[in-house]
């Protein structure tokens, strides 16, 4: 946790631990406990797409599969 340039959280609140110096993004996902596999995959759709802005935002081109 201290090595990483970027912790990313979602939606756990004032749950999650938080370590100071740290930059922290709260992404706003809806929870996948029990969704449809559709809905499931369109959180996961939208989790990607947040990672691919992310790392293009940093200039890293995300693996394609």
């Amino acid at each position: 946790m201290q090595a990483a340039d970027i912790v990313i959280i979602m939606g756990c609140g004032d749950a999650c631990p938080i370590y100071p110096g740290q930059r922290y993004l709260d992404w706003a996902v809806d929870d996948a406990y029990g969704r449809t596999p559709a809905a499931v995959r369109t959180i996961r759709d939208d989790i990607q797409h947040r990672v691919e802005e992310l790392l293009g935002g940093r200039g890293i081109e995300p693996l394609r599969r």
